[in-house]
This record gives C-alpha cells, sequence and structure tokens, in this order.
C-alpha cells in the first residue's frame, strides 16, 4: 500500500495536505535503502512536553544554561535572543558549577547543553567555564556535556575539548546574503566553514545544524551548508525550520512544509551514512505534523519533541521508535535497549 494513502488513515494527519510525489519519492529512497532504521524521538528537558502518543519527563535530567542569561549582541532577525529566555541563566562559572550539582542529586541529571548570546563576531567566551567543566566531568563522569561553540579557531576548539565537552554544535549558513542581513554579521561562509574544520579536528562529537528558510523563510544557501557539513567528519546533522513568530511582524514568511520535507531528503541521500536530526525548533500547528510526518518518511534518524501524528506515521510505514529525555544532538545512556523498561522511556513493537 502506498505511503500516500496510510497518511489519509491517521487522525491527527486527517486534515494534512502532502505533496504526493515528494511521499512516493521518500517511499521509494525508503525502499533502495531496504528500510528504514529505528528512529529516536528526544524530549530534552529544558521545556515541558507532552501529547496524545508521547510522555514528558518529570526530571530535569538535560536542561539548558545560558552564559549570557537573556543577552546577546547579535539580535539576529529570526530570533531575537528569544531562544535564550528558556533556559537557565549561568552568567558566572560559580552558579553553573553550583547549579549543575544541585540537579545531579535532586533531579538526576545526566547531562546538560551550554549555550549562550554571541559578541558582534558571533563568538561565546566560554573559556572561563572550562575549569569547572573539568571538575564536573572529574566529580561526575557520566555527565554528557553539549555547547553552542558559535565561531572559534583552532585553539579555542582545542581548548573546549580539553575541558572534556563531549558534543560540539554550530549553525552552518550556506549564503553570504544570510550571514549580512539576517545575523548582522560581517563574517563570511568561509568562516562558518573553518569552524567546522577545526572542530572536527578534535575529538569532540561535532553536530552541525542547518536553519532551513533561514534568509527570511525563502530557500537561500541551504544546498550550500549541506555541502559544507558532507566535506567534513562531522558526527551527524541537526536541521531545524525558522520559526517566524520570533521576528519583527511582516519581515518572515514561513517556509512551505513541502520544501522542508524535500530538504531532508536531500540531507539522507547526501548523508547517507551519518545520522541526521530534526532539531527543536520549527513551526507549531499542522505545519509541524506535517514536517515531522515527512522527516519520519524521508528517513532521518531522529526528532526533537515530535508532533502529534509521529506514531502512527511510524506504525502506517512500519519504523520503530523510541525515546530519550535528551538533547537531538547528544545521546545519553549508551545503546538503546528495547527489553529495558522505565517510567522516561517508552518503546514500540512495530517490525522494521
Amino acid at each position: 500500500m502506498n505511503w500516500i494513502d496510510k497518511l489519509s488513515a491517521i487522525e491527527p494527519l486527517e486534515d494534512a495536505e502532502f505533496d504526493a510525489a515528494l511521499v512516493a519519492a521518500m517511499q521509494e529512497a525508503a525502499a533502495a535503502r531496504g528500510g528504514l532504521a529505528s528512529i529516536r524521538f528526544s524530549t530534552p528537558t529544558f521545556k515541558e512536553y507532552t501529547t496524545s502518543e508521547i510522555q514528558g519527563c518529570g526530571k530535569n535530567s538535560f536542561p539548558a544554561f545560558s552564559v549570557t542569561a537573556g543577552a546577546c549582541a547579535l539580535d539576529c532577525d529570526h530570533c531575537q535572543a528569544k531562544i535564550l529566555e528558556p533556559m537557565i541563566p549561568a552568567t558566572t562559572p560559580e552558579m553553573l558549577d553550583a547549579k549543575v550539582r544541585d540537579l545531579v542529586l535532586l533531579q538526576d541529571l545526566q547531562g546538560f547543553l551550554l549555550s549562550g548570546g554571541s559578541n558582534r563576531r558571533n563568538e561565546i567566551k566560554y573559556e572561563k567555564y572550562y575549569p569547572v567543566i573539568e571538575k564536573l566531568k572529574r566529580d561526575f563522569p557520566h555527565l554528557k556535556i553539549a555547547i553552542h561553540s558559535a565561531l572559534l579557531d583552532e585553539r579555542r576548539a582545542r581548548l573546549m575539548e580539553s575541558a572534556g565537552v563531549d558534543t560540539a554544535m554550530m549553525d552552518v549558513i550556506g549564503a553570504q546574503e544570510t550571514i549580512r542581513e539576517v545575523y548582522h554579521l560581517e563574517r563570511s561562509v568561509d568562516d562558518f566553514e573553518a569552524t567546522l574544520a577545526a572542530l572536527c579536528a578534535t575529538r569532540m562529537e561535532v553536530v552541525p545544524h542547518i536553519v532551513i528558510g533561514l534568509h527570511y523563510g525563502r530557500l537561500l544557501g541551504e544546498a550550500n551548508a549541506l555541502d559544507i557539513c558532507a566535506r567534513h567528519g562531522i558526527h551527524s546533522l541537526v536541521l531545524v525550520v525558522v520559526m517566524p513568530f520570533y521576528a519583527r511582524a511582516g519581515t518572515f514568511v514561513t517556509p512551505s512544509a513541502h520544501d522542508v520535507g524535500r530538504i531532508f531528503l536531500e540531507a539522507r541521500q547526501r548523508l547517507a551514512e551519518k545520522p541526521v536530526l530534526l532539531g527543536c525548533a520549527r513551526p507549531p500547528g499542522m505545519h509541524k505534523r506535517i514536517v515531522d510526518a515527512y522527516a519520519v518518511m524521508a528517513g532521518l534518524d531522529g526528532i526533537a519533541f515530535p508532533a502529534e501524528g509521529v506514531i502512527g506515521v511510524c506504525e502506517a510505514i512500519g519504523r520503530p521508535f523510541e525515546q530519550q529525555h535528551a538533547c537531538c544532538s547528544i545521546k545519553v545512556g549508551g545503546s538503546f535497549d528495547p527489553r529495558a523498561k522505565s517510567a522516561c522511556v517508552v518503546e514500540s513493537a512495530v517490525a522494521g
């Protein structure tokens, strides 16, 4: 049975409009790969989450900290620093140390994301935090630490690695116009690729992000960003979709969900041997349901905060799934064991 016909029987998607040709291309690509492997649904605990299909976790096991609280010097058009608002402020190393230790004792902390607002050169000065990270890793070896690197050079990448950071994340932008107009930044596409190369020269797992529709909702530079990621030894790739409600009214349009789905399929084909994940940021509502369904069918390896209907899509096309309460860029707790059960993990018995 064709996938497009199966989608119409999924209640949360009964009003969704899919591109039949795109769905057929995804089904054909999946068959050529011999089927689809298990997909991971990530529900990190830096925001509350629940759907009728998947429950969040009450423990704060993988929070996000911001070293600048809500401040950012760039004030990019797509974000205006609003993405920092849900993060826990950690504006001094002492504050980070105390909050992490409290969460280890009280909330079974498994790891955390360290982020913050950039300076005018899209750099974040983490150096004073590295002694704290070293000590936390020494005292709690199980902690997995992810960091948004922003732009940096080889020396600073090595310092990050030496501190014990497990996963380094950065945005890869493939269009000079987007860097200048959206980010208000006088840096080049080459600077972003040089940062990626510097990070990939370390032992850290490097997980670049590509924001689909970053140029005011239009596709511009996404293909080049995929080229950049394909040229380097990354661990995995995270795709997100620009969220216009963070922007000033009238400046952005919402990218077509079908265009987003085509990027998913292209990314899956370009990075066939690498995990490709759908990250937290994407427009809500029916757009999200369609985008997430495309992510499942395109063969992406994970989705953060999945929309209503994704379990139905997995069941309809015979794709197994798992859930973890961690950032989609980092895997916590080792390999998935379908026999293990806990209050904070769900599994699927769907045959692959």
